[in-house]
């Protein structure tokens, strides 16, 4: 009996550590160096792509549909895709939803993002828990030419986000207004014509739905640059700040964030940070922040809030955390994780200042966490 040809390899992900995977490549071709991470969330890799917070690293997805809704103008987080890569264990497929409006393919091709299918992905993520996130270099070529060892060594050469600033690689360049409100059905995205309380955001990398979960919460929203000074920020005569999430290292980032934050903390107005926002927050109050493993990536990690008990389902995405040990005296720990009791909430005692490690504009629980905007509206009311 005849045995059908397998097609060769159009893709190859080469680890610093010498391990290849080879695979069908789709997307865009070329090559690209990153930290390799994993992403267990079943749905959402239309945003998981254009979250900010990914700049500097490749996605593996554990979950092994994707692809299969399509893409859709509506829910990109932001401009273009930030992550530099996408690893999937099944070629996507045709889409099948009523909201698609291009392949998953086609899209990361337009967007100049390559993507690997076809993988292991179960021994790849065993591989990042076991080794921590690793440099990798991952190749798309149609006719399967690659150097390995060339790779190998360009994986070997990539510098890490340890002490990389990323936010100023993705922030806006000026400064703009935000008016849209969360998606709903049947209207879709509406706008906010009554909004209660003027609301500065700091963008190091925001994602549009927390803009949106601003807005829906009562706030005229005024978005600026990752390195605006406190003068800046307070000329704006706000009612509270915002401070968004964002990629890379939070050290790098706090050398010109900490300063004009502490200078926000002075005039005692409210706070709220999310991810690398949080992170600042600890940092700007006197914390330290740590490189993790392998960071949380997902979209079903419960969190525990310490002081009622409740356990919310959150989405998760960060490969540093703040060291719980290092916050200060009148620092209380609100949040943590479940899954290893890592730090995931601050606040400052008998003051509206507080931050969470989680997304609660992501939506997992589904809602489980949109009391965090509502408890930020009612401090500046």
């Amino acid at each position: 009996m005849a045995h059908t040809p397998q097609p060769h390899p159009t893709a190859c992900l080469a680890l610093a550590d010498g391990t290849l995977f080879y695979g069908r490549g789709f997307g865009a071709t070329g090559e690209t160096t990153a930290e390799l991470c994993f992403n267990t969330a079943m749905t959402g890799y239309q945003e998981i792509m254009t979250d900010p917070s990914y700049a500097g690293q490749i996605v593996t997805f554990t979950f092994p549909h994707i692809g299969n809704t399509g893409v859709n103008p509506e829910d990109d987080e932001t401009a273009d895709p930030v992550a530099d890569g996408m690893v999937v264990k099944w070629d996507p497929t045709e889409p099948s939803n009523w909201r698609a409006t291009e392949t998953l393919s086609d899209w990361l091709a337009r967007r100049g993002r390559i993507a690997i299918g076809g993988v292991d992905t179960r021994r790849l993520t065993r591989a990042i828990r076991h080794q921590g996130a690793p440099h990798v270099a991952l190749a798309h070529d149609p006719d399967g030419n690659f150097d390995a060892a060339a790779l190998v060594e360009k994986a070997r050469a990539f510098a890490g986000l340890e002490g990389m600033d990323l936010a100023r690689q993705v922030t806006c360049a000026q400064s703009y207004r935000w008016d849209e409100m969360r998606w709903a059905w049947p209207e879709g995205y509406t706008r906010q014509d009554n909004p209660k309380h003027k609301v500065v955001a700091i963008d190091y990398g925001a994602k549009r739905n927390i803009l949106r979960c601003l807005a829906s919460a009562g706030c005229d929203v005024t978005v600026l640059p990752a390195t605006a000074t406190a003068e800046e920020v307070l000329a704006h005569d706000p009612d509270g700040v915002f401070l968004s999430n964002g990629p890379g290292d939070p050290a790098a980032t706090g050398e010109y964030a900490v300063p004009m934050i502490q200078g926000i903390l002075d005039k005692d107005l409210p706070v709220f940070g999310i991810c690398l926002g949080h992170q600042m927050l600890a940092l700007a109050l006197g914390a330290k922040t740590i490189k993790m493993n392998h960071g949380h990536h997902g979209a079903n990690h419960p969190v525990k809030e310490v002081d009622t008990g409740k356990v919310e389902i959150t989405s998760m995405n960060h490969g540093f955390a703040v060291d719980s040990q290092s916050l200060p005296d009148g620092v209380v720990e609100t949040h943590v994780s479940l899954f290893d009791g890592s730090n995931c909430g601050i606040r400052i005692k008998d003051r509206p200042v507080f931050s969470v490690q989680h997304h609660p504009e992501a939506s997992p629980g589904p809602q489980d966490s949109f009391y965090l905007f509502e408890r930020f509206a009612a401090s500046m009311s």
